[in-house]
């Protein structure tokens, strides 16, 4: 019987929803702007999936550490431990970890900085143990995450091999500022499947062309257009005459912006005001494929269900990722984008890709 410890980062996540693009160091401006946990419920939805695969021995940490999540998944887990405190910490994390480093695989629910103290704290434990993340933060670089929380729990129940895979970290404040540089933090041993994610590749070439093309189908509208993070979305907000948030979401209608690097709530209260149709105008992560549910929180599930979508990227891009993807935290949704989608690649061609 394979034996697998979880360990849960209950606060991972929290700053996506609102618009801080991290929750490094932000977790009380995080809830005084209303977010909510994210992580206990991905963890929940990983383990149910990994509970449905067959028999597995689940080791893990006390309350919303994992205890929480095993239960209401159906397991009776055995808990190595428990945090100090009512609010867990980076310490607890590789407390966690260490505690658990006799497993045949350690998942944890979280992001990059959860993937870099769960790799140090292996390394101090001179443990060499696999480990798989659920995608529960908002930076998810790292090549160590399973593509959704349900792909987690099927990978966990059934690899047969290793691979060496990296584990990446980015400067959060700088990340909020518009610089976006990986750090190559750690090299781990990652379970091999088809769904688990790549590195998020940085860069890319000039779009300029498409750029201008959907700015000037912007102009001609009579609708409000939700624009998402990245360079390719950040050329038209150039092309549309403002200087945009490059890692966050600007809403825009008629010339002008109505909600600068807006939170999930302020835009949807934009669109309550407005009333009218609606936008979104989104571009996939290089190297990853993932639309929505990586970078772009805050264009939250009740957002993409009352408007269009419109997927704009390189002919580069698209011949690199091959596939997009989606993880918007609603399964319902998620179930609803996948299928054949057109994306914009110029002034008046488009590609069909398929998102699954």
């Amino acid at each position: 019987m394979r034996r697998i410890g979880l360990v849960v980062n209950p606060i991972a996540g929290m700053g996506g929803r609102v618009g801080l693009k991290g929750t490094d160091d932000k977790v009380e401006e995080a809830r005084r702007r209303g977010a909510e946990p994210r992580s206990p419920a991905r963890a929940r939805e990983a383990l149910k999936h990994l509970h449905d695969q067959g028999a597995v021995e689940l080791h893990t940490y006390g309350g919303t550490m994992g205890e929480e999540a095993a239960v209401a998944a159906g397991f009776s887990p055995t808990v190595v431990g428990r945090p100090d405190g009512e609010e867990t910490t980076a310490a607890d994390t590789r407390e966690a970890v260490r505690q658990l480093a006799g497993v045949d695989l350690l998942l944890f629910v979280g992001g990059d900085g959860t993937a870099v103290d769960v790799a140090e704290a292996l390394e101090s434990a001179d443990a060499d143990v696999p480990i798989l993340g659920v995608p529960g933060g908002v930076k998810v670089y790292s090549s160590v995450f399973a593509v959704t929380p349900r792909a987690a729990g099927r990978i966990a129940a059934g690899f047969d091999r290793t691979e060496r895979r990296e584990v990446n970290d980015i400067d959060e404040d700088a990340y909020r500022g518009g610089d976006v540089t990986t750090e190559l933090k750690a090299v781990v041993e990652v379970p091999v499947g088809e769904e688990v994610q790549s590195s998020k590749q940085i860069g890319g070439g000039t779009v300029e062309a498409l750029a201008a093309a959907v700015a000037a189908d912007a102009r001609a509208d009579d609708v409000t257009y939700v624009l998402g993070p990245g360079s390719t979305v950040d050329a038209v907000k150039t092309e549309l005459g403002f200087d945009g948030s490059p890692l966050g979401v600007d809403v825009w209608r008629g010339g002008e912006v109505v909600v600068a690097d807006a939170a999930a709530d302020e835009i949807l209260d934009a669109l309550d005001a407005l009333d009218d149709d609606s936008r979104i105008v989104v571009s996939p992560i290089g190297g990853q494929g993932f639309v929505f549910g990586r970078g772009n929180d805050q264009i939250s599930p009740p957002v993409v269900r009352r408007s269009d979508v419109e997927v704009v990227a390189s002919k580069q891009k698209l011949d690199d990722i091959g596939v997009l993807r989606v993880d918007t935290g609603d399964p319902d949704l998620d179930e609803q984008l996948r299928g054949w989608q057109r994306v914009r690649v110029g002034k008046f061609e488009r590609r069909l890709l398929k998102v699954v």
